[in-house]
């Protein structure tokens, strides 16, 4: 599978598809809204667990790279020791970039609440607020660090030119263990093959991926 094998002509899926990213983002606002308020006492309970578990505060933020390569703060829950991108370098190997994998198993920053929250994905539950301001939706290409972006070739630009997403197709289709190249892949695959349809299928493939723990570390 190899990303540049699919060319998006964006300009004439927005126009073809205009309403259906229009029924998204208002289905983005209403269910992240209630999600929110359905979800707040798990809020509570799971910082008070994080912030008992290790020291450092509760909620993670990190500069993502989202739609149309604009940086925007990603939250999440925390769940590795403070300082923990100070003490791992990313390998990254510009000449090898589709091999390229952001998580890796048994990393020995990782606390015990963030093994449970990761194994879960509760981790992600705070991106609900950034559904809800815009600079991302439940579904779409998972949002990637700037120090990333800037090795990507033509082809792999191709997934910011939409909203990404808290969950996507890669996502139910490895989660956090599939090489960049094989992720890149899956996100054309989504963003040209986008329909209201596609959207509730990945939510409920979701669902049983999270509950099956694959791919997830």
């Amino acid at each position: 599978m190899q990303a540049d094998e699919i060319k998006i002509d964006m300009e004439m899926d927005i126009k073809s598809k205009a309403l259906q990213f229009f029924v998204k983002r208002v289905f983005d606002i209403l269910f992240s809204a209630v999600g929110m308020v359905l979800l707040s006492v798990v809020f509570v309970i799971l910082i008070l667990w994080i912030k008992l578990d290790s020291k450092g505060p509760a909620i993670f933020k990190q500069i993502r790279v989202g739609k149309n390569g604009k940086n925007f703060t990603i939250y999440k829950f925390r769940t590795m020791v403070v300082d923990a991108e100070k003490k791992h370098k990313l390998n990254i190997d510009p000449g090898n970039l589709e091999n390229f994998v952001f998580q890796s198993r048994n990393d020995n920053r990782v606390t015990k609440s963030g093994a449970f929250l990761r194994k879960t994905s509760l981790d992600e539950i705070p991106q609900l607020f950034n559904v809800l301001l815009g600079n991302m939706s439940l579904v779409g290409p998972r949002p990637e660090i700037p120090e990333v972006v800037k090795l990507y070739p033509e082809a792999y630009r191709q997934r910011l030119m939409v909203t990404p997403g808290i969950t996507g197709l890669a996502q139910v289709s490895g989660r956090g263990e599939i090489e960049l190249g094989k992720t890149v892949y899956y996100d054309l695959t989504y963003i040209k093959k986008f329909s209201l349809l596609t959207d509730i299928k990945i939510l409920f493939k979701t669902i049983f991926s999270v509950f099956k723990s694959e791919g997830a570390f």
